[in-house]
């Protein structure tokens, strides 16, 4: 992939360097490489390492550990999208025989199955795969921690699980559906499930030393699918934007935003921390910037691929060490960078072709109760309801055939918006859910449940 740097400003490059500078000195990575992407396509590629001479490219692999789960989660929504399968499904139904099978499909991916965070010892990520050829090695003598769907609590074995249902409902071993169905459609052909030439090698760095140990490299067998792949920066940065918009050769845009969508229940400390999981994505509120994406870990490695949809910027940052730099902040950071200093500039507004009358007779001023909405008729054929005083339930409308409107977000999401009319054809009031807005606050001349008191409006003296 060749990458444009004249794309972003000179003090933006600068600032992104700077950042990725300190993260690999104050880090001690051996190396690390990062990328940004706006528009669509990457537009920054930079790296540090400690080997002069050497500066690994956006086309050197580093393995990716757990960013892994969101090309399994991937694979498992194409299977959902043909109607091969029900996320609401026990995995019994489509996998029979496991000690987990009362686990959903959805709840596999959400991480809120209740299944252990790993398998039983010796520790999977340094041990090799053939260790546990079968899933009852990898699901262990008490597979559940939790009951399920009440808390998320993140789970390798989980992803194991949705890795064999893939090949179960496919017919053939996971890389391999991986491969024919995302990898080559997306063109990821430097993204594998072994390491190929050229890629960096895992290092473990003292604590206390300013010295490196070389980590082994194993073949995680049954639990590839939990954080087995190797990439780059090139192919990261292109499955981000997949991520971002969607492709309706593997999924379409309406199903990528369901997989950004919180999915699992948070806990007081996701709450304070702004952080949840959605189906295979990480999803977090930084300094006032939702992102979605996901970080990895193996022995020798460390990634993180964050992007904000809002702004239209997402980045990749891969290192090769076990701990050391924070690669979510360095993300996080590097997003930052490019929206602030350069803010997404937004398509020009444009009027609608054309309007039914009975729906912008719907636009104007509304009450629910005492409280003043607004309801507008926005270009994208939408109705969007909005507390006049800014704070208070809100969302966007969409148009079914029979005159309705079927709500998309928040409180409303799914609730149906209907206009209900006088015999005369002129509008009453709208029902959103039984809940009655009229045009003025308690209109009497709209059907109000509870009536109106006689004595009407009053002062209290």
């Amino acid at each position: 992939m060749t990458t444009s740097q004249e794309e972003l400003l000179p003090a933006t490059r600068r600032a992104l360097l700077h950042r990725i500078a300190v993260a690999q000195a104050e880090g001690r990575a051996p190396s690390l490489v990062a990328a940004v992407v706006r528009d669509g396509r990457a537009v920054w590629h930079g790296a540090r390492t400690s080997v002069d001479g050497h500066g690994p490219d956006e086309n050197v692999q580093y393995r990716i550990g757990s960013i892994t789960k969101t090309f399994t989660a991937v694979l498992v929504l194409r299977l959902r999208d043909e109607g091969v399968l029900d996320l609401a499904d026990p995995l019994e139904k489509y996998l029979p025989g496991t000690d987990a099978g009362e686990a959903t499909v959805a709840e596999l991916l959400a991480h809120t199955s209740g299944l252990a965070a790993e398998a039983p010892a010796p520790w999977w990520e340094r041990t090799p795969g053939a260790l546990r050829p079968e899933l009852a090695d990898v699901l262990g003598d008490r597979p559940f921690l939790h009951p399920a769907g009440r808390r998320h609590h993140y789970s390798n074995p989980g992803y194991t699980l949705l890795g064999a249902l893939v090949e179960k409902l496919r017919g053939a071993p996971w890389e391999e559906v991986l491969r024919c169905e995302v990898l080559e459609p997306l063109g990821l052909d430097r993204t594998s499930a072994q390491p190929r030439a050229p890629h960096a090698g895992g290092w473990a760095v003292h604590p206390w030393a300013d010295v490196v140990l070389a980590e082994p490299v194993e073949d995680l067998g049954r639990m590839a699918p939990a954080g087995q792949l190797w990439s780059t920066t090139a192919d990261l940065a292109r499955f981000a934007v997949f991520l971002a918009r969607g492709d309706e050769r593997v999924l379409s845009a309406r199903t990528v935003q369901e997989m950004r969508s919180p999915a699992a229940p948070a806990e007081a400390a996701d709450v304070a921390d702004g952080a949840t999981y959605g189906l295979g994505l990480q999803i977090q509120y930084r300094n006032g910037r939702l992102l979605v994406g996901h970080s990895g870990s193996l022995p020798g490695f460390l990634g993180c691929l964050t992007l904000s949809v809002a702004d239209d910027v997402a980045a990749v940052v891969l290192a090769n060490c076990t701990s050391g730099p924070l690669l979510g902040s360095v993300a996080a950071d590097l997003v930052r960078i490019v929206a602030e200093a350069e803010p997404r500039i937004p398509e020009p507004w444009r009027p609608l072709t054309e309007v039914d009358a009975s729906v912008l007779e719907l636009a104007g001023q509304w009450y629910w109760g005492t409280h003043a909405f607004g309801l507008r008729v926005t270009a994208d054929g939408l109705l969007s309801l909005e507390p006049l005083s800014g704070k208070g339930r809100r969302s966007r409308f969409r148009a079914n055939a029979d005159g309705t409107w079927t709500g998309l977000e928040g409180y409303y999401a799914g609730e149906l918006l209907k206009a209900v009319r006088r015999p005369d054809g002129a509008v009453s009031h709208l029902d959103l859910g039984s809940f009655v807005f009229t045009r003025q606050p308690y209109d009497e001349g709209a059907a109000l449940p509870g009536g109106m008191d006689p004595e009407g409006w009053r002062g209290i003296g």
